[in-house]
């Protein structure tokens, strides 16, 4: 009787741990079709799936399965990619909140509401964009700055840890990242003049592992003991300014088990004023590659040197292989999309994915550098031409909303194509005086965006990276703000402002299906399938920066609704 007993205890551990979100499972999370377990749908990003149940043939028989309210008054952007895991979805909204739902109901099984006090500063509106899975536990972060570990199955607090000071602006609104047992996270708050960093924690208590900023100057540490200063102190900035240097790494990260390495995008150095920071002020708006193991920087690619027009460098780093190669991509808030070596960070291939990009003239493909248009920088107001309060203002495109935010792109190994969500828009911006006050807002600068075309904001587009062509695109009235998900059935998944998520044939861009899912989708879509089975879900509810920062565009769709609800879809029988 006894070893009776015993042999079901062992069977009941047994199942129990199997039954936890591995390591191995989250480094093979691309190829896993059953489950979503990672933000990009694999910690590569590239947010494609080799399911085929859904194709081409059949898509216009695909029917919502169920839809989930997010309730109450907080609707807001709601940008968050779902996971899906053991029959439970989990899904965060607007102002840190975090849902677990039946996958085959859409039923509530339990809600977590964060506790937000009085004074927190987004930048960009109250999002959430997603959470990470580890063993028993689905981890996020939140608008005053920590980060909130739940129980899978009760949503119970199991740890919360503290990352920052969110009185001095920081908040976390990236989904975290699972890369070789590490919780990897970045902070957001680019615009109050916080410092950027990375940071590696054990996902199973919270406690820090390494911490390395992303600002030269700024000491990294790991273990509790000093690992080095990020680059050399005043080498790219002058001053004290890179004590405020901005770089935020807002978006997250992905991770290659291939190169051990993780990759960060960082943000805009603050303020937007170039002129009071001259230099290349290093690693903003850079990639930065990290040696996971030990948390220092292994490369880094600056993609908008002394940027002076918010382009940020934020833009998830997609790796692929190309020819043999470990590759990596990335469509870049400046307007240009670059193919960099994931190894090493050397320069491959880079071109306009935008047609509206005056900035800069190209990119030098054998220094990496973008050749300026010194007449497009906003001048400096104590400069020629500047009255001392306000400086010369210029046109110029991007606007800083950029040709591409934070909505992800996809890849497909299949057609070898990138599918790209565009803006195609600039604005009149200008330069001020500026000085640091901590939790005011980091500027120096005034801007107003603008449309570029009367037919179109928003164009879905298909590039080949190692051409730089692009093979199709569909248009869009309003700003596209999702992302992109693309499947081994010849389908490309993308939502839009006016509150459609459709699918178009990748090899043509001819779109097969849409549905009105009744606010905005500013979310990336996922599948994934149960059985016979194969499921669309994304996120809907209109939000983040446009309707807040977007000047003669926010105009143009102030007539769309908010929302919160998460759609699933299967196909008809």
């Amino acid at each position: 009787m006894k070893l009776k007993l015993l042999s079901l205890l062992m069977v009941v551990g047994a199942t129990q741990v199997s039954a936890q979100v591995t390591d191995a499972m989250i480094t093979n999370a691309g190829n896993d079709t059953t489950s979503v377990l990672s933000w990009g749908m694999g910690t590569q990003g590239q947010r494609y799936s080799t399911l085929t149940n859904i194709n081409t043939s059949n898509v216009s028989k695909l029917v919502p399965a169920w839809t989930m309210s997010f309730g109450g008054e907080k609707q807001r952007g709601q940008e968050s990619q779902p996971l899906v895991y053991k029959g439970k979805m989990f899904v965060t909204a607007s102002y840190s909140r975090i849902f677990a739902i039946d996958v085959k109901t859409g039923e509530k099984i339990w809600k977590y509401e964060h506790r937000l006090p009085e004074g927190i500063m987004p930048c960009c509106d109250v999002v959430n964009r997603g959470a990470a899975l580890y063993g028993n536990l689905v981890i996020f972060g939140t608008l005053d700055a920590q980060l909130v570990a739940l129980d899978q199955d009760t949503g119970k607090v199991v740890w919360r840890e503290k990352i920052d000071d969110y009185a001095a602006g920081y908040s976390q609104t990236a989904a975290p990242l699972i890369a070789e047992g590490l919780l990897l996270t970045g902070v957001s708050g680019g615009e109050f003049g916080v410092v950027g960093r990375v940071e590696a924690r054990d996902p199973k208590t919270g406690k820090m592992v390494w911490s390395r900023p992303v600002v030269e100057g700024h000491m990294g540490y790991k273990d509790g003991k000093e690992n080095g200063i990020t680059g050399t102190t005043n080498a790219t900035w002058p001053g004290e300014t890179w004590k405020t240097g901005g770089a935020a790494t807002w978006l997250g990260g992905t991770y290659d088990a291939k190169t051990g390495l993780a990759y960060f995008g960082t943000g805009n150095p603050g303020p937007w004023n170039s002129h009071v920071r001259k230099g290349d002020n290093l690693y903003s708006a850079s990639t930065v590659a990290i040696d996971v193991k030990t948390g220092k920087i292994a490369w880094h690619y600056q993609t908008t040197p002394n940027d002076a027009w918010d382009f940020d460098g934020v833009n998830e780093f997609v790796t692929y292989d190309q020819d043999g190669k470990r590759m990596g991509a990335k469509a870049d808030r400046n307007g240009f999309f670059y193919v960099i070596d994931a190894t090493n960070g050397k320069l491959q291939n880079a071109f306009p994915f935008v047609k509206g990009n005056t900035w800069a003239k190209s990119i030098d493909l054998a220094t990496g550098r973008p050749v300026f248009d010194p007449a497009n920088r906003p001048g400096d107001p104590s400069g020629p031409g500047g009255d001392g309060t306000k400086g010369t203002e210029v046109f110029a495109a991007p606007g800083f909303l950029g040709g591409k935010n934070q909505m992800p792109m996809a890849y497909s190994p299949k057609s070898k194509m990138f599918y790209v969500p565009t803006n195609e828009w600039g604005m009149d911006i200008h330069n001020e005086p500026i000085s640091y006050k901590k939790g005011g807002a980091f500027l120096g600068a005034g801007f107003t965006i603008k449309p570029l075309f009367d037919d179109h904001i928003g164009s879905l587009r298909a590039y080949d990276p190692k051409t730089g062509k692009m093979a199709w695109e569909v248009k869009n009235n309003a700003p596209l703000w999702g992302g992109v998900l693309t499947t081994a059935g010849d389908l490309v998944f993308w939502g839009t402002p006016e509150g459609y998520l459709k699918a178009a044939d990748a090899k043509t861009g001819k779109v097969l299906w849409q549905f009105q899912t009744g606010s905005g989708v500013v979310a990336p879509p996922i599948t994934w399938n149960d059985g016979a089975d194969q499921y669309v879900s994304v996120v809907s509810g209109w939000g983040g920066a446009v309707p807040l920062w977007g000047g003669d565009v926010a105009k143009k769709v102030n007539f769309l609704e908010q929302g919160g609800s998460v759609w699933t879809f299967k196909l008809s029988h």
